[in-house]
């Protein structure tokens, strides 16, 4: 085995992605590939897992344009997906308020954003799709908040100059779902969708080398089935539950992609994993989940910590001069606006450095009082309301009369699933969208990124895309018996069968616990060569010791949630090793990767472009995964070191 853990493989390449002036590449590409007639959709049936927006939005388009969808979820209703969990709003390109703004300056910010990262076909053609969503959604009903006059209302999030966010109060998340879900409602009433609640994916059929189906278990009777398609299409989230303590909800997973990983899609940049700057910090170990607040938040608040070191005065105490606006100091073009990753470990070096408030140390002060002395409290109610009592029952402390305490907290991945232009993985009939795959915001998202990318996949790319498959279709008819059918549900009954028979003592949560420490404490927001080796060897000894001792209670038939925590953390055991060892091979520090051995005089994250300007794809390779490299090619934006100030 390698002293890097891994191995070389072939150069991958985006093969679908047009030449071209970058402004044309997406119609080029939308003229140039097959369509399916509509006689012929009837004909084909798409697997959609996932009711996300972006999986929601995919499941409804579909339907509407024809195709025979099934769709599958693990939560009791499809507006459960953790999409509803999103605040602050959504980018578009609309320049409503006359500020500059245009499709490329988006694009500009998001490349840059992502710190020259990600691929500019992709990135551009999220920055047009933009302005559609808008329309798509205002035309559904969502409530995006407006200005007197009646015109939608925008505001500003990290890393723009500009106010190109939408948004409906601090729920925009579950708005924008909800119109999502109602077009999906739809679909399933006019009998295009089939939608499955409460069934979990576990594993991938692969059939002649194609994706042909998925086996589920049913999470209330526990009976596994199989699901037969011409296409798979997996918009399933991000992988932030490999820390335990995140701001996703506790039944996110990587389960679905995992196991199309293991069936041999490559898994790109893993170790792009955003931390979000402003979340309420842990309260102690008893805890299972932490908790957003919003970057909106930031348009108003003030971020400062007391100038003398552990001063735990109350902050109504702390006279102006004695109070560091750390971010305003060091960034003032963007002051309390500058992207996540950098407010996120600004954050971290004034709490290391002793100036952190709360128990601990561990938080930042974030200061209304200005914008209420400026706007009056029943505006700041307005915008902020259910954001600010939120905050209050969490913590028991008013935020109208003392500043809030944030921390960082893992939030969002960019890693994910590989794919081209198409959206499509590797593997053939395999399409991935949203989240799960890596397409769009390179090493760090900027806010209110990520629902546009999940519409934009849903909506208006996979439905434009996917047809240029399918037009080789109906592809040959399977059943059940079919070997490789026979052969994946045999592995998901003899995964099942030896968590329930092992005979451990120690349960799931304790195992996910210590990894999720392991994962913060060495491949968090701060990364080194001996810390990554040393977190490497940890995993693996405490996979061994979890496949040994782990304890699940319960049956195979009926409801057993010990059963699914058993299988996910499984995974992430696998996961969080390939997260390490990609963190260790990449030296640069870029975006939400900070490695301590590459940094500027002044503490900022300092890229090697000449060594790792590609992404990184994994294949699946057990205890040495082989690296495939995409390099990225800059034609309309040069990568420059970052500056935000």
């Amino acid at each position: 085995m390698s002293i890097d853990f891994y191995r070389d493989g072939a150069p991958v390449a985006d093969a679908k992605a047009p030449a071209g002036p970058i402004e044309n590449r997406w119609e080029k590409r939308r003229f140039s590939g097959r369509l399916v007639n509509p006689a012929n959709r009837r004909k084909l049936r798409v697997i959609v897992v996932g009711t996300g927006l972006a999986g929601a939005s995919a499941a409804a388009t579909l339907g509407e344009l024809g195709y025979r969808v099934a769709n599958y979820c693990f939560q009791d209703s499809a507006r459960r997906a953790h999409s509803i969990a999103a605040q602050g709003g959504i980018n578009a390109a609309k320049n409503y308020r006359n500020d500059g703004d245009s499709v490329h300056r988006l694009f500009y910010d998001t490349v840059k954003g992502g710190d020259f990262r990600s691929r500019e076909s992709n990135v551009h053609r999220l920055a047009e799709v933009s302005t559609e969503i808008i329309d798509q959604c205002v035309a559904q009903g969502v409530p995006f908040a407006r200005e007197y006059g009646g015109l939608l209302d925008n505001r500003s999030f990290g890393g723009a100059q500009v106010s190109r966010t939408f948004y409906a109060r601090g729920q925009t998340g579950q708005q924008l779902l909800l119109g999502a879900y109602q077009a999906l409602q739809r679909q399933v009433a006019a009998g295009t969708v089939d939608l499955h609640t409460r069934h979990e994916m576990l594993e991938l059929v692969i059939v002649e080398g194609k994706a042909r189906g998925i086996i589920v278990r049913d999470l209330v009777t526990g009976e596994i089935t199989t699901e037969l398609a011409d296409a798979v299409v997996l918009a399933t989230g991000g992988y932030g539950n490999v820390y335990f303590l995140s701001t996703n909800a506790m039944g996110c997973n990587v389960t679905a992609g995992w196991r199309a990983h293991r069936k041999g899609a490559y898994f790109a940049n893993p170790c792009y994993t955003q931390i979000h700057p402003t979340c309420i910090p842990q309260s102690g170990d008893h805890q299972s989940k932490l908790t957003l607040m919003s970057e909106s938040l930031r348009n108003d608040g003030r971020v400062w910590v007391p100038k003398r070191k552990g001063d735990d005065r109350h902050p109504a105490d702390i006279p102006e001069d004695e109070r560091d606006y750390y971010l305003e100091r060091r960034y003032p073009a963007f002051g309390n606006l500058v992207p996540r990753d950098i407010a996120s470990r600004a954050a971290k070096v004034v709490c290391d450095e002793g100036h952190g408030v709360g128990p601990g140390g561990l938080g930042v002060y974030l200061d209304f009082a200005d914008a209420i002395a400026r706007l009056g409290k029943p505006a700041v109610e307005a915008k902020y309301g259910n954001l600010f009592d939120m905050y209050e029952r969490i913590t028991g402390e008013n935020p109208y009369e003392r500043p809030m305490r944030i921390y960082p907290a893992v939030h969002y991945t960019m890693g994910g699933l590989w794919v081209d232009y198409d959206l499509s993985s590797n593997i053939p009939g395999l399409f991935v969208t949203g989240e799960a795959n890596f397409s769009d915001h390179g090493a760090n998202r900027l806010g209110a990124s990520a629902l546009m990318q999940g519409l934009s996949d849903g909506y208006f790319v996979l439905p434009n895309t996917i047809s240029d498959y399918l037009a080789d279709g109906p592809f040959d008819a399977l059943d059940e018996t079919h070997e490789a059918v026979v052969a994946a549900r045999r592995e998901v009954e003899e995964r099942i069968a030896f968590f329930l028979g092992n005979e451990g003592d120690r349960t799931v949560d304790s195992f996910h616990r210590e990894l999720g420490k392991i994962m913060w404490e060495y491949c968090g927001m701060e990364r080194t060569d001996e810390g990554l080796r040393k977190a490497i060897g940890l995993i693996r000894d405490l996979k061994a010791e979890f496949y040994k001792r782990v304890k699940v209670t319960g049956k195979a038939e009926g409801l057993n949630q010990e059963l699914e925590k058993a299988g996910r953390v499984a995974d992430f055991f696998e996961l969080g090793e390939l997260m390490c060892i990609d963190a260790l091979h990449r030296t640069e520090s870029c975006g939400g990767h900070f490695r301590a051995e590459s940094q500027t005089d002044d503490g900022e994250a300092k890229r090697d472009d000449d060594e790792f300007s590609y992404v990184a794809a994994w294949e699946w390779g057990g205890d040495e995964p082989v690296l495939h490299k995409e390099a990225l090619v800059f034609e309309y934006v040069k990568p420059t070191q970052r500056s935000y100030k």
